[in-house]
């Protein structure tokens, strides 16, 4: 079998093409243009119970967590998995939200800047894994380019929206 050439990618697939594909889709659009809610954010010392309640008055299905002390972003609350774990019994209302949190990973992996200016194609790639091989993700945290604010979140399903609106 034959190396892949320079403008192949993954599995043989042209990734110049993919790109022109991806730059149609998106017609030259950013984070900024799927106009992402602002983040909501929990402290870990929360009551799981006070995540659930502002999560489902807002209608977000993911929840940032923030430090106390700084406001450093240290991970996030998935609402659907959240729901799993109240419902195998693994955690309870009354737990707190560092018991059900997804903290981010420090060390080992290079963090992904998504800021309102990300073009769209960068935040598809970002959600399939296309970025740093680092696995599918459910959702982007939206910051500045320097990470000192969360300015919002943005879904896969942000996105698919987006595209149904403009086809």
């Amino acid at each position: 079998m034959a190396a892949p050439t320079a403008s192949e990618g993954v599995n043989g697939i042209n990734t110049a093409s993919m790109q022109s594909l991806w730059a149609n889709k998106y017609r030259g659009a950013t984070v900024e243009d799927l106009d992402p809610p602002p983040a909501l954010s929990v402290k870990p010392s929360d009551p799981i119970s006070h995540a659930l309640m502002s999560a489902f008055e807002r209608d977000y299905t993911h929840l940032t967590v923030i430090s106390q002390e700084n406001r450093a972003l240290l991970g996030y609350i998935s609402i659907p998995r959240l729901q799993q774990l109240l419902k195998e019994r693994k955690v309870r209302d009354t737990d707190l939200v560092e018991a059900a949190m997804l903290k981010f990973r420090r060390r080992g992996r290079r963090y992904k800047v998504i800021t309102m200016e990300t073009p769209l194609e960068e935040l598809e790639a970002f959600f399939n894994g296309g970025v740093d091989g680092s696995g599918t993700q459910e959702f982007a945290v939206v910051t500045d380019a320097s990470r000192k604010f969360v300015l919002g979140v943005a879904t896969k399903s942000d996105l698919e929206s987006f595209v149904k609106r403009r086809a």
